[in-house]
């Protein structure tokens, strides 16, 4: 179409976009904005919001920012993928300079209009700057407006955002607020109280999920699991939640097994613990390993901790130099123990 000096609609370059940005080549990407620019055509908003999208994907960020700087118009699209594109390469903090700035400009659209996700990035971006004044700012806003209600999402996000700034009387308020509590808020919920030691209310939201026929899923059995580790009851707590696991038949599920190799290790039920580990001999990852390793270590099982650190490797596994370095020294100093046991 060049060489016969056809015109290219902008139809046309949108379908080039999109499959530049299903490409992710970052290279077609260059050339095909270039060419565009060449063409001297007034790009549409909407094209524009396609060429932010295709460059964010190939991971072209400046590029991005500076056609975001220069557009003349933004609308909610816009702002929301450049927030994207920040937040995937964890710059929250230019994320939430973005988001703050974004409610500042009157021609953009209120905060409701946008949809829960870029909410929950907002959030998060919170959490891992600690920024817990605009996650509050935020969260007034909703309540202003009544967005919390809508979604849950939304509603699980704040939950998670206070459960890490450690204010779980606001994560109850947001627990309470809500009319129709789904699998992710009860979990939210679950994971909070296990983060700060409170067990037994861990387990007391598990059951109530139970009653209410809300359905466990495999990240709440591996949050509950966490709990019973850390309820001296012999590990019959953990014992009636691995059988839950079995009912549902989300025992295969590899967060749960791990979960489950984590708790009965720290309930010193090795036996428990090494059957577990048996069953799932073909997706085993990283975490199962090391947990049954901690598990002989921890317990006593020296010599087992040896055998499987070498069984480890012979598996292909990457371990951790830190685990090798207390496997050396925990068990060199036992060895040394009981040669002095030995010659006295």
């Amino acid at each position: 179409m060049d060489s016969l000096c056809i015109p290219i609609s902008h139809d046309i370059y949108a379908s080039l976009v999109k499959e530049c940005t299903i490409a992710g080549d970052s290279h077609r990407a260059r050339e095909l904005h270039d060419h565009i620019k060449d063409s001297h055509i007034k790009p549409t908003l909407p094209l524009l919001n396609r060429l932010l999208l295709m460059h964010v994907s190939c991971g072209r960020i400046h590029p991005a920012r500076n056609l975001f700087d220069v557009m003349p118009l933004k609308d909610r699209n816009s702002w929301a993928i450049m927030i994207v594109g920040y937040v995937n390469i964890d710059d929250y903090e230019e994320a939430i300079n973005l988001f703050v700035q974004m409610q500042g400009e009157r021609q953009c659209s209120p905060m409701l209009e946008f949809p829960a996700w870029i909410i929950v990035l907002v959030l998060k971006a919170c959490v891992l700057t600690g920024n817990m004044g605009l996650g509050k700012q935020v969260h007034g806003f909703l309540l202003k407006l009544g967005g919390v209600n809508d979604s849950s999402s939304t509603a699980s996000s704040l939950i998670n955002f206070y459960g890490k700034f450690r204010c779980l009387d606001d994560a109850t308020f947001v627990f309470d607020q809500m009319l129709c509590r789904d699998t992710v808020i009860w979990t939210a919920r679950i994971v909070n109280s296990c983060r700060e030691g409170h067990f037994h209310e861990v387990i007391n939201d598990f059951l109530g999920m139970g009653r209410q026929g809300i359905k466990w899923n495999s990240f709440t059995f591996s949050s509950v699991l966490k709990a019973c580790a850390g309820i001296n009851d012999g590990g019959e707590c953990g014992r009636q939640v691995h059988a839950n696991a079995i009912k549902l038949g989300i025992e295969s599920d590899v967060f749960v097994q791990c979960g489950l190799i984590d708790m009965y290790r720290k309930c010193v039920l090795l036996i428990d613990a090494k059957r577990v580990f048996e069953m799932i001999s073909h997706k085993r990852n990283p975490a199962c390993w090391n947990a049954m390793l901690m598990g002989y270590l921890h317990n006593g099982f020296y010599v087992e901790a040896i055998k499987f650190l070498y069984k480890m490797k012979t598996a292909g596994m990457e371990v951790q130099e830190s685990l090798v370095n207390e496997v050396r020294i925990v068990c060199g100093s036992k060895i040394h123990e009981n040669s002095i046991e030995c010659n006295n």
